[in-house]
């Protein structure tokens, strides 16, 4: 390993294959000081469900990235920053307001309509003798659950995608401000999508918070708006991950693909085993409020830590030799895939369906199904590995 970069950022071609570097900081540097950047990467799973179960030493509220201005960046206060920026007790008020939108009704009824459109979608790539599975049913899924989460009504869809696809491209590779067109355009929908729902609600998570508001919670409309928009930056980008990433798996894994068919009632159970290894999100990082020391590296107050969620659930402590392989029998009792603890993605039921849905219909439709890894290619950006392309043979 000696030409191995101890540590470098993903992004591009740098995502195809981070995985030796993971396990070369997992077993050698556990907890590594970058010095350009001045941060220290956590690559073990205790190290990183550590650091996610004590946000009173690991602290969200000056950002999920490694720039240490990303909190003055937002040009925000406290009271109208996104949830995914706030810590207890702050976050825990917050949370709860928001959990009742995440409802196992909300994410069962919507069912019908992901399954609609995967097999439209799916269509769509029978009929091309090589089609594209991210840009016709990867990432506009993602996108369309989204916009039904946020009651974007469908005559709006098509303006909303486009809204969506610049802001998630600008979110890749330097914050989602940066596409500032874009996100002017959305803001001004949604501050008249909110008041719309003010006079006549839906069953929709926009509509959730405003009735919060009429109860005489506190709902700031920075936040709403703040909470709309983690929505379309952080709800897109990761599911596509996953869905490219598990038909990856399974193009590479005839047997497992094998056992999926012959017993689909699996394919639920085997959501997590996938999310594990495709891990969309590779890693988040936290700021420390006091001095420490991890394995054996100083790690100084307002010093920010990245959280390599890729290779913890990869860790050969936690899963044994076989970390690396797909096993769909594998017992998963803790993992990163949709972080932990507080932070855990609200979105989490919601991404798993898309996922468990997606891959009933693929192996139904098309078992002898490939996708070629090798002419795919990645997005940009440090934290979220997924393909932007990815070649797709519909094999009778």
């Amino acid at each position: 390993m000696e030409d191995l970069p101890l540590f470098q950022y993903g992004g591009g071609e740098r995502w195809r294959d981070p995985y030796p570097m993971y396990a070369n900081l997992r077993s050698n540097y556990p907890a590594l000081h970058v010095q350009d950047g001045d941060f220290v990467v956590l690559s073990r799973l205790d190290d990183v469900l550590s650091a996610l179960l004590d946000p009173t030493t690991f602290s969200s509220a000056q950002g999920l990235t490694l720039d240490p201005n990303e909190r003055a960046a937002t040009g925000l206060d406290s009271s109208a920053l996104p949830i995914v920026m706030l810590d207890p007790p702050e976050h825990t008020a917050f949370r709860r307001l928001l959990n009742r939108g995440f409802s196992p009704r909300r994410a069962e009824e919507l069912e019908p309509a992901i399954r609609t459109f995967t097999v439209n979608r799916l269509e769509d790539l029978q009929a091309q003798s090589e089609g594209d599975v991210i840009e016709t049913l990867a990432k506009p899924l993602p996108s369309m659950v989204v916009a039904h989460y946020l009651g974007v009504p469908l005559v709006d869809r098509q303006q909303f995608d486009r809204w969506t696809d610049a802001i998630v491209a600008a979110n890749s590779t330097g914050g989602a401000l940066s596409a500032s067109a874009a996100v002017g355009e959305l803001v001004e929908y949604f501050l008249h999508l909110i008041e719309q729902r003010r006079n006549d609600p839906g069953d929709d998570t926009l509509s959730d918070l405003l009735q919060l508001e009429r109860e005489g919670h506190d709902v700031p409309i920075l936040q709403v708006l703040g909470y709309a928009f983690t929505m379309v930056a952080g709800g897109n980008d990761t599911a596509t991950g996953l869905l490219g990433g598990a038909l990856q798996l399974l193009t590479e894994n005839r047997d497992a693909r094998q056992v999926l068919i012959n017993e689909p009632s699996k394919i639920e159970s085997s959501v997590d085993e996938f999310l594990r290894l495709v891990s969309p999100v590779q890693g988040l990082a936290r700021t420390a409020t006091t001095d420490l020391t991890i394995h054996g590296t100083s790690i100084r107050r307002g010093q920010k830590v990245l959280l390599l969620y890729a290779a913890a659930n990869r860790d050969e402590e936690a899963f044994g030799q076989t970390a690396g392989d797909l096993d769909l029998d594998r017992s998963i009792q803790k993992m990163v895939g949709f972080g932990f603890g507080r932070h855990h993605c609200l979105g989490a039921a919601v991404a798993r369906l898309q996922a468990r849905v997606v891959l009933e219909e693929v192996l139904e439709r098309c078992p002898n199904f490939t996708v070629d890894a090798s002419r795919g290619t990645f997005a940009e950006g440090a934290f979220v590995r997924r393909y932007t392309s990815l070649p797709f043979h519909f094999s009778e």
